[in-house]
């Protein structure tokens, strides 16, 4: 997701650039390892994104210069306030549909996979220092408009994919039962999981009850509901569509929200009720002490739309 942006604004901090960025870069208002398409898996889109694994080694490289620069105490102190967000992982079930990797793996044995491996970073980052932990679930992959192309190869004509439904419920269920096994385990543990599900599939099926007009054809691409993702000339194609008014669409592209969609979701990860994110919200969990929050604190409140 597009978060660093909004996220920072949310909490006041200044726009947290790419770690990549070239210059010198401060790292106490936090750090961006995320890269677009990267997955828990190093096979996905190997050599075109930073895998998981690496973003963890860079983020072991802020660390030490945040001890060398700040001292044991005070880096301590940041590291164990701060909160780290991860939200990744619809590539690594988007890729098998696109490249078989069924072939060679069980949904179990895929499943498996991606959480070890991200079980593995969450645990390196809590040895580290880190305590408080922030995750989005997986969305309805099966129905957003680049499912479409594939939906069209099969001849189906139902509402979403299939196969994508699956993987995105196995993980949405799983996910969720891997972090309450490291809160029992990992003293001082504390997470935030945001259901992408429920609120994505709600403006799909009514879009304009949040102020969008369209919710099954992408803004840019080409093809049936711009489903091929073509935008700005990707995979080597110089045609491609591009709606006139991105904020009457749910999607941008193929697979990406509009920006006004994300705005909508990131205001539900920062201060949504226990029905969409639990046990805390990130404001909560950033704001978090040595207290507990009690989850009966949390009441409906529905969603209202900022014009």
């Amino acid at each position: 997701m597009a978060a660093s942006f909004l996220i920072s604004s949310y909490a006041n901090l200044p726009l947290i650039p790419p770690y990549l960025q070239p210059g010198d870069q401060e790292f106490t208002y936090g750090a961006n390892f995320a890269s677009g398409g990267a997955g828990a898996l190093d096979e996905i889109n190997q050599g075109m994104v930073v895998n998981l694994n690496t973003q963890l080694r860079y983020f072991k490289k802020v660390e030490k210069q945040l001890r060398q620069k700040l001292g044991d105490e005070e880096s301590k102190k940041l590291l164990l306030d701060s909160v780290y967000f991860i939200s990744i992982g619809s590539n690594y079930y988007i890729s098998p549909l696109f490249r078989n990797y069924s072939m060679f793996y069980s949904l179990k044995q895929y499943l498996d996979m991606v959480m070890g491996n991200l079980t593995v970073v969450i645990e390196e980052i809590y040895q580290k220092g880190g305590r408080k932990f922030g995750f989005v679930n997986m969305g309805p992959l099966g129905c957003i408009p680049a499912m479409e192309a594939i939906k069209l190869q099969q001849g189906s004509s139902d509402e979403c994919l299939e196969e994508a439904t699956v993987l995105v419920k196995l993980h949405d269920t799983v996910l969720p039962e891997v972090l309450q096994g490291l809160e029992s385990k990992l003293k001082g543990f504390k997470y935030s999981i945001f259901d992408f599900y429920t609120p994505a599939k709600e403006r799909m099926d009514d879009p304009s009850k949040y102020g969008f007009k369209e919710a099954k054809k992408a803004c840019c691409g080409s093809g049936p509901y711009r489903a091929l993702y073509s935008c700005g000339g990707m995979r080597g194609t110089t045609e491609y569509e591009l709606c006139s008014n991105a904020n009457e669409y749910l999607f941008f592209d193929p697979f990406h929200p509009t920006e006004r969609a994300y705005q909508q979701l990131a205001e539900l990860i920062w201060s949504g009720t226990h029905n969409v994110i639990k046990p805390y919200n990130l404001k909560q969990l950033l704001e978090h002490s040595e207290e507990e929050i009690p989850c009966n604190q949390f009441e409906y409140l529905p969603y209202t739309l900022n014009n």
